[in-house]
């Protein structure tokens, strides 16, 4: 029984330090004993709306909803007839359809760590039209080198997020994997 009870606290311990068991399945071949105990969850939630992928990542990276409050997603939604100096106009029923879907994913209405993150670098009125205009983005570069950003034609931007987080789609901006163009691994 004292064995049951430690190996339930190392699974619970696990879980509040945000990982991700995975116990395997009793039907599983010997070739699959290669999987991993545990992997961390995404920091934001992974972008799950076809809608959303296929009218904003058609121009750029479709950025997770919990990576801006509601309050900016909001202003971007509203401004779409001038989006950063392009016409993004939608039907009003899909623009509707995205907002409702970009408000209940925002960082404040979600429970991610990255998310959190965001929420806490803000004022409560601030509301970002960028994501590389938050505090926690900003914070989160600011050692990387400008020759490695804007000076690297593979990046461009800190903008174009998913150009060295590999796993953005994922909603995993892990700094374990971080792969600059040109550069490799990062290991600030």
């Amino acid at each position: 029984m004292k064995r049951k009870t430690a190996y339930a606290a190392t699974i619970s311990a696990l879980v509040l330090l945000g990982c991700q068991v995975s116990l395997g399945d009793d039907d599983s071949s010997d070739d699959d004993k290669h999987y991993a105990l545990w992997q961390p969850q995404p920091g934001v939630d992974p972008v799950q709306n076809a809608a959303y992928v296929e009218e904003c990542g058609s121009c750029h990276m479709a950025y997770p909803a919990g990576l801006l409050p509601a309050r900016s997603w909001e202003k971007i939604m509203l401004g779409l007839d001038d989006h950063f100096g392009d016409n993004a106009e939608l039907e009003p029923q899909l623009n509707r359809e995205l907002t409702d879907f970009l408000l209940v994913h925002s960082a404040d209405a979600a429970p991610y760590r990255r998310s959190r993150k965001v929420m806490h670098s803000l004022t409560t009125t601030e509301a970002p039209m960028r994501i590389t205009e938050l505090p926690y983005i900003r914070h989160e570069h600011d050692e990387i080198p400008d020759r490695l950003v804007t000076g690297n034609k593979q990046v461009g931007s800190l903008s174009n997020c998913d150009a060295c987080h590999q796993q953005a789609a994922r909603g995993s901006f892990s700094e374990r994997q971080i792969r600059i163009p040109g550069v490799g691994r990062w290991d600030g």
